[in-house]
C-alpha cells in the first residue's frame, strides 16, 4: 500500500515563520540587490527601490519558499520526496531545494512552459511529468502523484513554508532601506505577496502594501473586492507566472487583511518595464517579474514624494522571446 501524500498544514504563517524562514535560507538564498535609478525616480517623483529576485537562484524569489518548505519535512516524508505543480520557477526552485537537501522531486509542469524553465528543472534532477494547463488540472496531477507515491505535496503558493519563505524578501528589502511608504509586489497566487505583507507589517507598518497582476488574470483584484475567492479561467498574459485561476485558501486572508489595494497592468505596460530594465538598468526580467515595477512606473498608484520598494520578481525568460518583446516596433 502506498504510503498517503502529505497534506498541506492549515495553519496562516506570521511573522515569526518568516523569520524562522531567513534563519534557514541564511547563506543558501542569495541575499540579492536592492537597485535604484536616477531615471525611475526622475519620472516618477518617488524614491524607488527594486529588490532583484531575478538574480536569485534559479532566477526568481521562488526558491526561497520552496527551499523553506522542503527543509522543514520530517526525515522520513524527505526520503520518500515531494511533487510540485509550476509553469516553471517554482518547478526549478524544489528542485533545485531537492537537490540540495538530497530529497527526490517530482514536477508537474504545463507542455507549453518556457524551455528554459524545463531544461533548469530537469537540470537540478527534478523529474517532470507534463500537463495541458487549459485542459487539465494540474492541482488534481499532483494530488494524484502525491497519493500514488506517498509524496509530499508543495504547492506553489498555498503553503504556510512556501508563503514564509517567500517574505524573506521583503524583510530583506526593509532591512536595507529602512521604513517604505508603498510597497508593490506582483501577485499571482498570492504566496509572495501575503509573504511580503507579513514582512512589511513587522518591520514598516505604515507602509502600503499594493498588490499587482496583470489585467487578464484579474482573479485577486476580483476576489479583493468581493470578499471572497474569484476564479477564473486561465489567463491569456505574457505573464506566465502569474496565469493562475484564483487565490488560496491560506493566502486571500492574509491578503485581505493586510494589503491596501490589488491593481492591474497591461501586457504592453509589462514590456515598457521589461525595455526600462533592460535599457537603463542593464536588467534581464521576465514579464512576471515587472508586474510591480510597472504598476509604480506607469503611475498606476501615484509614487510622487514616497518611499517606494518594489519586487522584481523573476529574471527567467528565453533569449528569444525577451529580443521580440523589448524590440522597438
Amino acid at each position: 500500500m502506498t504510503t498517503p501524500a502529505t497534506t498541506t498544514p492549515s495553519a496562516p504563517p506570521t511573522y515569526a515563520d518568516v523569520a524562522a524562514a531567513a534563519d534557514r535560507l541564511a547563506g543558501i538564498a542569495h541575499r540579492t540587490p536592492v537597485m535604484t535609478s536616477r531615471t525611475a525616480d526622475r519620472e516618477t517623483g518617488g524614491s524607488l527601490f527594486f529588490k532583484c529576485e531575478n538574480l536569485q537562484r534559479v532566477g526568481a524569489f521562488k526558491f526561497r519558499g520552496a527551499y523553506n518548505a522542503v527543509a522543514i519535512l520530517d526525515p522520513e516524508q524527505k526520503r520518500r520526496g515531494v511533487v510540485a505543480f509550476s509553469s516553471g520557477n517554482h518547478a526549478q526552485a524544489v528542485a533545485l531545494a531537492g537537490n540540495l537537501l538530497e530529497v527526490p522531486t517530482v514536477i508537474v509542469m504545463p507542455k507549453d512552459a518556457p524551455a528554459i524553465k524545463v531544461a533548469a528543472t530537469r537540470g537540478y534532477g527534478g523529474e517532470v511529468v507534463f500537463y495541458d494547463r487549459y485542459t487539465e488540472d494540474r492541482a488534481a496531477i499532483g494530488r494524484r502523484l502525491a497519493a500514488e507515491r506517498g509524496l509530499a505535496l508543495i504547492p506553489p503558493f498555498d503553503h504556510p513554508g512556501v508563503i514564509a519563505g517567500q517574505g524573506t524578501a521583503v524583510k530583506e528589502l526593509i532591512e536595507e532601506t529602512g521604513p517604505l511608504d508603498l510597497l508593490f509586489v506582483p501577485l499571482g497566487g498570492g504566496g509572495l505577496l501575503s509573504g511580503s505583507a507579513l514582512a512589511a507589517k513587522a518591520l514598516s507598518p505604515n507602509c502600503r502594501i499594493i498588490g499587482v497582476e496583470p489585467e487578464a488574470g484579474n482573479d485577486g483584484a476580483r476576489s479583493f473586492r468581493e470578499g471572497k475567492i474569484v476564479t477564473i479561467d486561465v489567463p491569456k498574459t505574457i505573464a506566465d507566472g502569474a496565469q493562475t485561476t484564483a487565490l488560496g485558501h491560506l493566502t486571500f486572508p492574509l491578503i485581505r487583511e493586510l494589503v491596501e489595494d490589488v491593481v492591474t497592468v497591461s501586457d504592453a505596460q509589462l514590456v515598457e518595464a521589461m525595455r526600462f530594465f533592460a535599457g537603463r538598468m542593464k536588467l534581464v526580467v521576465e514579464p512576471t517579474g515587472c508586474l510591480a515595477a510597472a504598476a509604480a512606473l506607469s503611475g498606476i498608484a501615484p509614487v510622487a514624494g514616497k518611499r517606494v520598494g518594489t519586487v522584481l520578481s523573476g529574471g527567467n525568460i528565453d533569449l528569444t522571446t525577451f529580443a521580440r518583446l523589448v524590440a522597438p516596433a
